[in-house]
């Protein structure tokens, strides 16, 4: 029986899937979607590809599983820093901002990168459950500030978020473009405060 490096055999498992995930991740942002094959992955992770093999079925699933993680992993930290203030006005704020500070850290180019994989149903309907989740803390604020229609709303927002990080992967300005973009999004949903420019 070959040797585990944990309690459990599921435990394992689970750490050798992390493995495989993280250096995948790390493919992917060094050398695009097409760095990421079995053999890569189990070689940057230590392992044989036919090991590779007993965690996923193809490159095209491996980067499913990266792409559908970052988007739980960024609406997680969206929907923490959202829960974190009081208030629908200071609520909207924190998504906008916590949403370009991600992107400025580069957070969102595992799914950038990783887009247009073939997917099977399953893997689909994760990674567009993820990403509807992504504006659900949103769409609540707008809701208790009484906006006819939250989820329409919550798309124009993402819309002016996403130009902003278009802009910012352009090499843009990270301060300039957070303090225009949150001015904007309080004055098109009618609230007020202004933004100090990030540190």
């Amino acid at each position: 029986m070959p040797k585990i490096d944990a309690a459990t055999v599921a435990e394992h498992r689970a750490n050798q899937e992390d493995a495989l995930l993280a250096a995948a991740r790390e493919l992917l942002l060094n050398g695009g979607r097409g760095a990421v094959t079995p053999a890569a992955v189990g070689a940057a992770a230590g392992l044989a590809r036919s090991s590779v093999y007993k965690y996923f079925r193809s490159g095209e699933e491996i980067l499913e599983r990266i792409v559908g993680n970052a988007f739980e992993d960024w609406a997680t930290v969206v929907r923490d820093a959202v829960d974190a203030v009081d208030g629908a006005d200071q609520r909207i704020a924190a998504y906008v901002r916590t949403s370009l500070a991600l992107a400025g850290s580069g957070a969102h180019q595992i799914a950038v990168l990783g887009g247009g994989v073939p997917q099977d149903d399953r893997a689909r309907e994760r990674i567009a459950l993820a990403h509807s989740g992504l504006a659900a803390p949103l769409c609540e604020a707008l809701t208790e500030l009484g906006d006819p229609d939250p989820a329409l709303t919550a798309e124009l927002i993402d819309g002016a978020i996403g130009r902003a990080i278009d802009r910012l992967d352009t090499g843009a300005d990270f301060r300039h473009i957070h303090t225009l973009t949150l001015t904007f999004v309080r004055r098109a949903v009618g609230i007020g405060g202004t933004e100090p420019a990030p540190g």
